[in-house]
């Protein structure tokens, strides 16, 4: 799936919580996770899912 990602209003808040050292590669990653799944929509329940297994692997 290509094209442009768009963030909702609340997952963009979320993603600005994330420290700006670690932002763009944290933007990265949650944009693939969406669009692993079919999406190019960020939502905060994308943002959460994303959140849930990047934390698992660590």
């Amino acid at each position: 799936m290509n094209g442009q990602i768009s963030w909702t209003n609340e997952s963009e808040a979320k993603l600005k919580e994330i420290p700006f050292f670690v932002r763009p590669m944290a933007r990265k990653k949650i944009e693939s996770f969406a669009q692993e799944r079919g999406t190019n929509v960020v939502t905060i329940d994308i943002y959460n899912l994303a959140k849930q297994q990047y934390r698992q692997k660590v």
